[in-house]
Formats: C-alpha cells, structure tokens, sequence
C-alpha cells in the first residue's frame, strides 16, 4: 500500500511549522526563569551567541539530512547511513514520545490557568505557592485539561502536513506574536518596569561564570527542539527548491525573537510588583498570577488570560512537531493510514503520561518517585530529566557525529546547495562544515557528560575543576 507523505506547499508553510515546532514551553516558561537565576543580560548575551554559533548549524544540518532522505527520523539515517544507525533516529523518536508525555501534561496546566484567570477565581486566591501546589494535585482536572489539548493536538496532526500542521501553525504563529507583543508593551508602562529592563539587557559580566555557558548551551539547544528528529521530520517534507540555510535562519531568528520578548514580558512584570527574578521554575505559575492580582481586575483577568492564551499557542506548536515525529515513522516505516496511527499514538502518549500527571501529589509514591541531584524527585522529573535534559544533547552530539564522519560535509553542502547555489565555497559553508564537525560535537558532548555527572551522581563537575 503506497502513502501520500504530502508536503508544505512554500517557504512560508515550513518556516512557520518549523518555528512552531522551536516556539513553545521552552521560550515562554522556561526561559526565563533561567535567565533569572543566571544573571538576566549576562545569559542573554551568552544565549545568543550559543543559539547562532551551536544550534543554528545543528539546524540546518538535520533539515538537510530530512530533504535528502525524504523519510522519518528513523529512515533518514537509515537512507543516508544504514540500518544500524537507524538507531541514532530511533533514540530522536523515543525522545520525542517521551518528552510529550510530560509536555502535555504542562500545557495542561497552562491551559487550565487560562480557564481560570478568565473565567474563575484564581486572582482573588492569598497564597499562589499553595494555589500551584493544590493544582497540579487535583488529578480530575488535569486529566481533563491535558485530554483536551492532546486531542487539539492529534486532531491538527492527523489532518496532515498541508492541511493540518501548516494551517494550524500559519494561524498560530502570528496571534501568538500578537499576543506577546501586546503584553510586552502593556509591561513597559508599569511602575519600576524599567528595573526590569535594565537587569535583562545591561549585562553585568563580572557574573559570568563557566555555569551560566553551561546553562545557555542547554537553554538553546532544549528550545530549538532539536536532537530529537522534529526538524529532520519537517525537513524530508521541504521541496528541493527551498533554500535551507535561509529558512534555519528565519526560524532561529522566530525562535530568539520569542525568548527575547518573553524576556522583556516577565521581567519588567516581575521588577514592578518588587518581586525576585530568581524564583524558579515557580515564576510563571506562582509568582506571575500574582502580579497579575496587583493590577485592575478587569486589566488584570485580560492580561493574566492573555499570558496563559500565549503560553498555550506556544505550546501547541510544539505538542504538534512531537507527535508528527513518530507518526511519521508508522507511516513511512509501517505504510499504516495516517488516521487511525495518530489517534493511536496520541491515546498512547496520553496515557504514558498519567504517571507524570499523578506525580505532583496525587500519588505519593510516584511523587516521591526517585532520589537523585541531592533531592527527592518526582516521576514527571525524572522523564523530563532523562529524555530532555540528557537525551536531547545525545541526540544532537549523534547527529553532529553522523553528518560530520558518515555522511560527510560534503554531501551536507551537495544537498544545500540545491536551492541556494550560491553556498558551495561560501563563508556559511566554512563556518556551518567547521562547527559541525568540531564545536557542536564537542559542546554538545560535553553538554551531555555534565549533565548526567551533575544529576545522576551528583556530582558537581565545575567545583572539582575550580569553575
């Protein structure tokens, strides 16, 4: 039985598609909270360089490899390599279920964050911390609210490339500019807004330290949502007359532009009110819906709903590129229909995900799931750990190892070259060919090594090295 695998129709389809899959929790919530905790401007400008220098060139080379193949993550490297290190894209897809299984989770909060601060009365709540704690442990509704997304999700998948995923995200993408747009400017014009700006773009950089590198190599890479076959998924769906390099930039530069406005949302709310911008994964579900109290509540209930209407966009986007990755590898490995396989997978995810649902307090056991990095850890943070923290490194450091001693840059260069003759011999070929196979390789390695040291055996490898 032969499978249409469809296609985006132009530039715009995929870049909007791509930058949706990119845009997402990682931007809005995450961060941040990590910029906060790592010096505000001095991260930012780390950030930067890391996501144009590490990532862009990631980027690209895994929308190269999914043109070329013209297959799922699994395929690809299959096509391009052979069927052993079909498993490099194996790994991707397996992290990529798993991620979702929690993601949705999150977005299921941020969902039901909407519905309350519009229509309920989560802005007249004393205490946000308690508010938060007794939330996510409310197992019913959590369970309706991530069921409710991840049918949205699965009902845009399963309408396909052109229909589904690249009208949904033509849509999406510009309302959630809007939106943050709108609440930036509403942001600035607050009392002390200005305290805010100021610690999030003048850099002091005698805060500059090897862990805020650390943390920005990790930032970048985790919201670019690469290492997991979603962009190489999206790529083998690009028309050969498309120039690759300048979509990636395109879609970096849509990412970025996120991270930076959501920036320069959060921390002038947050300076307003008087608050620390250190708080933590907590700032937007504890410390934001109480700035949002402080304000008219009228003004209030629009700008607090206007925030978690943002934060679920953002993370729809993204729920949509993770469920496309398996399903692309059922419908081009297995020749399954389209329909009944992303219901299937979605019902599957869903349910893989209980166990993260339940673990915020519903379940002491799955609560208390684990003790590692010093700390008691739920289930939810162990799977995000494992397949996100670490997976998503390995998988990026595989991939750079693939294109770099396997396929070779110069089939990488052949492949963009088609579409933009102008690369072969260029300095963004020099650059892209030399980060590829020696700085990505090693930063991501790294990466990778730290990361597992400092959560699995808590050992913290900077305090040894006198960093």
């Amino acid at each position: 039985m032969t499978i249409k695998r469809g296609g985006f129709t132009n530039r715009l389809g995929f870049v909007a598609a791509a930058a949706g899959s990119a845009i997402g929790l990682g931007n809005i919530w995450r961060f941040p909270y990590e910029a906060g905790q790592n010096g505000g401007a001095v991260f930012l400008v780390i950030y930067i360089i890391c996501i144009f220098a590490i990532c862009f060139p990631v980027m690209v080379g895994e929308i190269a490899v999914g043109r070329k193949s013209q297959s799922d993550a699994y395929g690809a490297f299959r096509a391009l390599g052979n069927k052993r290190l079909a498993v490099i894209g194996g790994f991707g897809i397996l992290c990529g279920f798993m991620i979702l299984s929690f993601y949705n989770v999150v977005a299921g909060w941020a969902f039901g964050y909407f519905l309350e601060i519009v229509f309920g009365d989560l802005l007249q709540e004393k205490d946000f911390g308690a508010f938060f704690s007794s939330y996510v442990t409310d197992f019913w509704d959590n369970l309706i609210y991530s069921l409710v997304f991840m049918a949205a999700t699965a009902w845009i998948v399963m309408k396909g490339i052109k229909e589904g995923i690249e009208t949904a995200s033509k849509i999406m993408m510009p309302i959630l500019f809007l939106l943050l747009i709108g609440l930036v400017i509403h942001a600035l014009t607050l009392d002390n807004a200005w305290e805010g700006v100021k610690f999030y773009l003048w850099p002091d950089f005698s805060e500059l330290t090897i862990k805020t590198i650390y943390a920005a190599v990790g930032q970048a890479f985790f919201s670019l949502s690469l290492g997991m076959g979603a962009l190489i998924t999206y790529g083998s769906y690009v028309s050969k007359k498309e120039n690759i390099t300048r979509a990636a930039t395109v879609v970096t530069l849509a990412d970025f532009s996120v991270a930076f406005l959501a920036g320069l949302l959060i921390f002038p709310l947050v300076f307003s009110q008087g608050q620390q911008p250190t708080a933590g994964p907590g700032l937007v579900f504890v410390a934001l819906p109480g700035i949002f109290q402080h304000m008219d509540p009228l003004i209030g209930r629009v700008v607090g709903g206007g925030f978690f209407l943002l934060l679920c966009f953002a993370a729809l986007t993204s729920t949509i590129s993770l469920l496309e990755v398996p399903t692309a590898y059922f419908v081009d490995e297995k020749k399954w229909p389209r329909k009944p396989v992303v219901w299937g997978l979605a019902l599957t995810i869903f349910i893989m995900g209980l166990p993260s649902l339940l673990s915020q307090g519903a379940s002491p056991f799955l609560t208390n799931f684990l003790f590692y990095e010093g700390a008691s850890k739920t289930f939810l943070d162990l799977i995000s750990d494992v397949f996100s923290e670490v997976g998503l490194p390995l998988g990026g450091f595989m991939i750079s190892i693939f294109i770099a001693f396997k396929w070779k840059t110069r089939n990488l260069t052949a492949e963009i070259a088609q579409g933009n003759p102008e690369y072969p011999g260029s300095k963004l070929e020099r650059f892209i060919n030399f980060m590829i196979t020696t700085i990505c390789p090693l930063f991501l390695g790294l990466l990778f090594i730290v990361t597992v040291l400092q959560k699995f055996f808590n050992i913290e490898v900077f305090h040894l090295i006198g960093l």
